[in-house]
């Protein structure tokens, strides 16, 4: 692992009645290295700025943790690089699904993870963004 990481776990034990899975931990220690910030990832295409056709949110999110690990690999990152992921959802309602979608993702990761829940986001359509932080060791 790229960094250390202060007390991993697992939101399913955390938070069993949500029928959760992510790695994360309350802390990420990091040395050196390139730090990569990524601006708040949306259900859009990287390359062109369309939105994706879903209003699903586990849909969505898949598209926001696919750009954040396709600008992370074109840092010259890796996922397990991943230290911080802030989540924005529209509807606290998505929350179980947005975060099985971003537990696929960031498994034996174990970043650290904050949730906000709040009224938009920047188009009406979006129900999730996600922003994240990477360091790349030296």
């Amino acid at each position: 692992m790229a960094h250390t990481r202060i007390r991993p776990f697992n939101t399913r034990d955390t938070y069993p009645e949500q029928k959760l899975d992510n790695d994360l931990s309350h802390a990420v220690v990091t040395s050196g290295g390139r730090t990569i910030w990524l601006r708040g990832q949306c259900p859009q295409n990287l390359d062109d700025g369309k939105n994706i056709a879903s209003h699903d949110p586990t849909e969505q999110a898949h598209k926001v943790m696919q750009n954040i690990r396709q600008l992370i690999e074109e840092a010259g990152g890796k996922m397990e690089h991943l230290v911080k992921l802030v989540v924005y959802l529209t509807d606290v309602r998505h929350r179980e699904a947005v975060y099985r979608v971003m537990g696929e993702y960031i498994k034996g990761v174990h970043p650290v993870c904050t949730g906000l829940v709040v009224v938009a986001l920047a188009r009406p359509e979006w129900l999730v963004e996600i922003d994240a932080t990477a360091v790349i060791p030296d």
